[in-house]
């Protein structure tokens, strides 16, 4: 295969980041491995992402001149969250190309346009699902999808919020005016044996590469720890995420979470068009890590290893867990990734470990 390198950035390239959480933080020390410059867009004075790049814009993501002025100074656009305003996209595309393509963002901000594209147009399994707009539709809703059904608002749902289990007329009419009377979808409810992602790439060659299958367990609706490889990998996760890839045109680093069914089967729970909680394992298992793998892919360089050399294990690093850092020091075995978050919270990501598990 022939590596255009006249459409790659090379080093030395600006990279520009909408959002300053962790996940940017960590895009933006990859790509200074790399040899490219970041600059970060955010709301919030002082980010993990800023902590580590070379310029930060301070705006809110509707402020047009604001986001004038750092879409100007790169070469190349990325988000590091899903809930970057369309709107806000759209703005700083006219200045540098932006990836993953504003199409995955649409895609991934609504739960019924996600259901809806996964399903149809890039013909992957999903749980059935119906719309909902009001109480009555979530009663109809409970009788068509059979016994038990998850309501969750169409947009703006993560770690867990914005859902309620159903399994009677009144909870389903009850669920929908607590969530707010907001557009809803209704999924059937289902008995999974085990929650797994994958996370795959693709560059702008449509070059597309794929990570072996994580296995995820969540605590309060938020992720507690993944392994990978993980065991009963039948190659299913990987075909699905590379379908849902191609449809969407993408490039860059994608997460699809599935849960799998006593048969086996997996059903997409929801797609993410970024760098995932997930795939921090990376890091350290002996491959090329999922955010040097996104560098990669929306600069057009070919994207690198994605086999890992050891088994690994993330456990995140939730609130008071930080206090634990000196004996997590301690421990040979543990690589520590600390956010730069200064205020402690409950349940807030402050950082991860990894830890390289003997065969």
């Amino acid at each position: 295969m022939t590596h255009h390198h006249s459409n790659s950035l090379p080093p030395g390239s600006v990279i520009g980041i909408l959002g300053g959480g962790q996940l940017g933080r960590m895009l933006a020390l990859a790509a200074a491995r790399l040899g490219f410059v970041t600059h970060i867009y955010t709301p919030e004075a002082g980010s993990p992402a800023a902590q580590v790049a070379a310029k930060t814009v301070i705006g809110n993501y509707d402020d047009v001149e604001a986001l004038k002025t750092f879409a100007r100074q790169v070469d190349v656009i990325t988000y590091e969250f899903e809930n970057v305003p369309t709107q806000t996209a759209k703005t700083v595309a006219i200045f540098a190309p932006i990836h993953p393509p504003i199409k995955a963002l649409e895609t991934a901000q609504d739960r019924l346009t996600e259901k809806d594209f996964i399903s149809r147009q890039a013909e992957v399994p999903v749980a059935p699902y119906k719309e909902v707009n009001n109480g009555y539709d979530a009663k109809r809703a409970l009788k068509s999808l059979n016994e038990k059904v998850v309501i969750k608002t169409r947009r703006m749902g993560y770690d867990g919020k914005g859902q309620r289990i159903v399994e009677t007329d009144a909870e389903a009419i009850a669920a929908y005016s607590e969530l707010g009377d907001v557009a809803c979808v209704a999924e059937k409810f289902i008995p999974f044996t085990r929650e797994v992602s994958i996370i795959a790439a693709r560059n702008t060659q449509g070059e597309i590469v794929t990570y072996p299958l994580i296995e995820n367990e969540h605590r309060n609706h938020i992720l507690h720890r993944s392994v990978c490889p993980a065991p009963n990998d039948d190659g299913q996760a990987q075909k699905h995420a590379t379908k849902i890839l191609e449809a969407l045109d993408y490039v860059g680093v994608l997460a699809v979470e599935f849960f799998q069914l006593s048969n086996g089967d997996l059903l997409v729970n929801e797609i993410a068009p970024r760098v995932h909680n997930s795939g921090h394992w990376t890091q350290d298992a002996g491959c090329t890590d999922q955010f040097e793998m996104h560098i990669r892919a929306i600069t057009g360089w070919p994207l690198g290893n994605s086999m890992p050399i050891h088994k690994t294990e993330m456990t995140n690093l939730l609130g008071e867990d930080l206090l634990e850092w000196a004996e997590l020091a301690a421990d040979p075995n543990v690589k520590i990734h600390l956010y730069g978050k200064t205020e402690v919270r409950a349940g807030r990501k402050m950082g991860h470990v990894n830890r390289i598990l003997k065969d």
